[in-house]
């Protein structure tokens, strides 16, 4: 017979269960980075050679996105774009359980730090609008070097992957918010009072939820959070990620600050999602290996459009 602890006990064991295994992550991300890197491409490789779940919809996404290429080339990309995956997952561990200062050591460049400073002093607050494009954990901390930051997040089913998240995105100037109507309240406070606000854009909202804009062509269910955000408070909107590089035999990392297109924050919900999604799209196309092509981004399709999931196949 099942005994249905309580809300606290559960809680509770939650978070024991979150520490051992982030005390776990952090004996991993001690190793080198090379070390991560190789040991994340094999594991990558060994998902495309199983050809579960992420090497399908990875598959699947780039039919979608690139139709025209052979199944031969679709294919090599898929395998490079998992090997790169599993390299970003250790990486992101081990960025999650060393100390910020010395993850920020991988900065080779900042390109467009004028553009939060200037946004910042304007007193208006500023959206970084952060793609999952290279290693986003990384532009996290940069950007809480610069300013305190409030973080948006989709809470996951599981507490213990919950707790595992605060453990591991915890650092001084970093406040985490639910993508709940609670969590809308204090960024609206946040950007009121001059503050930094960081979305994940391409994150695809619950049903029933955000609206229909073109992703590499194909109506995409795309969120209204950002958007809505920058009409209401006219808060400037960046583009930023950490694109990883390698100089020499070191990997670095640069950090890119872009402007938004101002048609972001239009009135009109069907421009300024087209807006939102030319910039990510902008962002991904420039090394498709550093995208996260692993998720049924295009399953839930227009309403009346008879368009039945891409991925059911």
């Amino acid at each position: 017979m099942r005994i249905a602890l309580p809300k606290t006990a559960r809680m509770s064991l939650a978070r024991s269960i979150a520490r051992v295994l982030y005390w776990s992550c952090s004996l991993l991300g001690r190793l080198p980075l090379p070390a991560l890197h190789a040991l994340g491409a094999a594991l990558g490789q060994l998902v495309y050679w199983r050809n579960g779940r992420e090497a399908r919809v990875t598959r699947r996404n780039l039919e979608l996105v690139w139709p025209g290429i052979a199944a031969a080339e679709r294919d090599a990309q898929a395998a490079a774009i998992l090997r790169e995956t599993g390299r970003n997952t250790l990486e992101t561990l081990r960025c999650w359980t060393r100390p910020s200062t010395e993850n920020l050591r991988r900065v080779r460049q900042v390109h467009g730090a004028e553009l939060l400073h200037a946004a910042l002093a304007g007193g208006r607050g500023v959206i970084i609008a952060a793609p999952h494009y290279g290693n986003w954990e990384l532009m996290n901390q940069y950007l809480a070097s610069q300013a305190a930051i409030t973080i948006v997040y989709r809470p996951p089913e599981s507490a213990v992957a919950d707790a595992f998240l605060q453990l591991a995105r915890v650092r001084p100037g970093v406040t985490q918010v639910p993508a709940q109507r609670s969590g809308v309240r204090e960024l609206l406070r946040c950007l009121a009072a001059g503050g930094m606000v960081g979305i994940l854009p391409d994150q695809r909202p619950k049903a029933g939820e955000g609206g229909f804009a073109p992703l590499f062509g194909i109506q995409t269910q795309t969120m209204t959070l950002l958007t809505r955000l920058a009409q209401r408070t006219g808060a400037p909107v960046l583009f930023g990620f950490a694109e990883r590089q390698r100089e020499g035999g070191r990997v670095v990392f640069d950090i890119h600050l872009q402007p938004a297109d101002p048609a972001i924050a239009a009135p009109d919900p069907a421009i300024a999602l087209r807006a939102l999604n030319a910039g990510v799209e902008a962002v991904a196309r420039r090394d498709p290996l550093q995208y996260q092509w692993n998720y049924k981004r295009f399953n839930v399709r227009p309403p009346g459009s008879g368009e039945r999931d891409p991925y059911r196949d």
